[in-house]
């Protein structure tokens, strides 16, 4: 069974905790673009899955308040499945296969 030198691993955690928070830090300012109703409703959202924008066509505003509401909902998950998708290509480059739990974006 191989040793462990705790040295290494120490620096080792110490590496990987700064490229996880300078991945955090860049999924922050990257954003994904989520749309529903043929791009009437578009939702803008960073790496962090933070909404940081919401467009909705002045067309959708009148067919009424259930209609936007549903393609307000579908845009925000199309731009979270984005996101999330984002932020999982990001971590895989900094974490061994296999490293990240399931569903953990």
């Amino acid at each position: 069974m191989p040793q462990f030198n705790p040295k290494q691993v120490r620096q080792l955690q110490q590496n990987l905790a700064r490229q996880w928070e300078q991945a955090q830090q860049s999924l922050a300012t990257q954003e994904v673009e989520g749309s529903a109703g043929g791009g009437a409703v578009l939702v803008r959202c960073n790496g962090q899955q933070r909404v940081t924008a919401v467009t909705v066509d002045s067309a959708v505003l009148e067919e009424g308040s259930e209609l936007i509401a549903d393609l307000v909902q579908a845009a925000v998950n199309d731009a979270l499945d984005r996101s999330r998708e984002l932020a999982a290509r990001s971590m895989e480059a900094i974490m061994p296969p296999g490293m990240l739990p399931p569903g953990m974006f």
